[in-house]
């Protein structure tokens, strides 16, 4: 395919973009002329679909290494997938579901089968972003960053409450030797969002596309700003979802882990324990909370480290990481009670059954505290290889700040939000050790962008909080956003099932009317029949409600395609 008419029209803003400066190197340069004749091959996914999705297709296409010097001859690949549209045409979808480094080539299948309307107009299509490799395959190569084991504190009793010198070295040689270990790979400073967004545009002109429309959850909302950014004429509807302040740090994201997991864990879950569980947390959330800290001193006792403990309760955004978390939860109570566990007559049971298996090796019935405790104490598996995309970028986009910083921000948070706010600054924060600078400076939203863009937000998201999205859209004034009142999950649109939202973004991909900022209300949380309202940063909270029946058919999709962008948005040694 030739490249689109469309892409001269950038031409000129690529340029200057790439030197840094207001003169651009040469006005009659177009970075992707190399690359825009290639050939896109169509064939068989490496990956295995989830069951009830669409058949995708896939690709590998050629990009440069490094969009500044395009012309170098260094190239890297790239895997895509797509889903025809099944009737007339409106274009092609760009889905992606953050990470950052999730892959998302099967995707688009997933978001055919729960959204045939959208299926019907639109070409889907997928991304591995560069340097996660291919989904279910072994070309492209995952980049990963090796790191060196007998640089990590081999202790088990770790414990970010101690705040002795000590104890703060042994916390922050994990950081430090993630760091160190990825800002040494080769590729590492070509795997950032300036870059991958140039990929996006080369992809665009493949498709022969005008414009190139866009569905980002998470990460992918800063991805999918900072594409808008840098092309503003070729970026389409953007419907960013879960979203990061893309006007902002995108390290402020993860820096506001502490409050907002807090949040979701004072507000919605220890209440939500009480109600699933009376009989072993207790029936109020004072009560939870101390059988949580009982928890907590039991798993100890089994040489499970403290900071493991702490960090299953964070990240909760979606309802398997819910359930992961009430099994550590009860299992510690039970544990601590000296009893056995009685969970298999809940309702929430086969969705506690399925985590015990993937996590624990072992079914609902044979879950005992001296197994959870067990496996909890052989993992994780001493970080020997992290993802060198989710470090590149979110250290590499921007400047860092210092490990002295970071350890500032845990002394003034550990008291406020103790759930995760003593680890975060010395333990789970890799960007404190990386001394690069960043090769190009991210753009601004322009004005002209601001009316094809709508966010959606959950009120109680543990992992983009709804303070970073609504900081997008004061800072972007023209932005939409609908707010998704009482929800704690990750990922809206699509996945989680609510036919508030799904019809607000759909009416504006489908028919090009996007909706005002305005307020959807959540659905029930796993196993209840009702919302249980809770004061937030929602300030109009939704008129109406929802009830359990009000979700969209293909629950196991659903679940499963949400769980997996919750867990690709949840950084290295958090959660699961």
């Amino acid at each position: 395919m030739r490249r689109s008419t469309a892409g001269a029209a950038i031409m000129l803003t690529t340029a200057l973009v790439i030197t840094g400066s207001g003169v651009p190197a040469s006005a009659a340069v177009d970075p992707f002329a190399a690359f825009a004749d290639q050939e896109v091959t169509w064939g068989p996914c490496a990956f295995t679909p989830e069951p009830d999705a669409r058949p995708a297709e896939c690709a590998v296409i050629t990009v440069a290494r490094d969009w500044a010097t395009p012309g170098n001859g260094r190239t890297i690949q790239v895997s895509i997938s797509r889903v025809a549209a099944s009737g007339e045409k409106l274009g092609s979808l760009l889905i992606n579901p953050g990470g950052p480094g999730g892959q998302g080539t099967s995707l688009p299948g997933a978001l055919a089968a729960v959204q045939p309307g959208l299926h019907e107009r639109y070409a889907l299509i997928g991304m591995d972003p560069r340097g996660t490799g291919q989904e279910g395959g072994t070309t492209p190569e995952f980049e990963t960053c090796e790191v060196p084991l007998d640089r990590i504190s081999q202790r088990t009793d770790l414990d970010a409450r101690d705040r002795s010198a000590e104890s703060i070295a042994e916390h922050q040689k994990l950081p430090r030797a993630m760091a160190e270990a990825c800002q040494s790979e080769a590729l590492a400073p070509f795997i950032t969002t300036w870059q991958t967004a140039h990929d996006m545009e080369l992809i665009r002109i493949l498709l022969g596309e005008p414009r190139l429309d866009y569905l980002g959850y998470s990460y992918g909302t800063w991805l999918g700003a900072k594409y808008a950014s840098l092309f503003p004429g070729s970026a389409g509807k953007m419907v960013l979802d879960s979203s990061m302040n893309f006007q902002g740090r995108l390290q402020a994201t993860f820096e506001a882990w502490p409050p907002i997991n807090q949040r979701l864990f004072d507000a919605q879950f220890l209440p939500w324990m009480t109600r699933q569980f009376p009989d072993v947390v207790g029936t109020t959330p004072e009560e939870a909370k101390a059988n949580w800290e009982r928890a907590r001193v039991w798993f100890a006792a089994q040489e499970v480290s403290p900071n493991d403990y702490d960090l299953a309760f964070a990240g909760l955004g979606s309802p398997f990481a819910w359930m992961l978390a009430a099994l550590v939860f009860t299992i510690g109570v039970t544990g601590a009670n000296g009893g056995e566990p009685t969970l298999t007559d809940s309702p929430l049971a086969p969705m506690l059954d399925a985590q015990s298996r993937e996590r624990f090796g072992v079914p609902l019935g044979e879950l005992t505290p001296a197994v959870a405790a067990k496996a909890l104490a052989d993992d994780p598996e001493d970080y020997g290889l992290v993802p060198t995309t989710r470090l590149a970028v979110a250290c590499g986009d921007q400047p860092t700040r210092s490990a002295a910083w970071y350890k500032r921000l845990s002394d003034e948070q550990g008291p406020r939000y103790p759930l995760l706010g003593w680890e975060y600054g010395i333990y789970t924060e890799p960007c404190a050790f990386w001394s690069d600078a960043p090769r190009q400076q991210l753009p601004q939203l322009p004005a002209e962008v601001t009316g094809r863009l709508l966010v959606v937000q959950s009120e109680f998201d543990p992992q983009t909080g709804y303070e970073q999205a609504r900081g997008a859209v004061r800072a972007a004034p023209g932005v939409s956003m609908v707010s998704v009142d009482d929800s704690p999950f990750h990922g809206q649109y699509a996945f989680e099932g609510n036919p508030c939202v799904d019809g607000m973004v759909n009416v504006f991909l489908l028919h090009n009317s996007r909706p005002a900022s305005g307020t959807c209300p959540g659905l029930p949380l796993p196993a209840e029949t009702e919302v249980f309202p809770v004061d937030g940063p929602v300030r109009t909270p939704a008129a109406a409600t929802m009830s359990a029946s009000s979700v969209a058919p293909l629950p196991g999709l659903r679940a499963a395609v949400q769980d997996m962008i919750s867990e690709v948005n949840t950084p290295p040694g958090v959660g699961r």
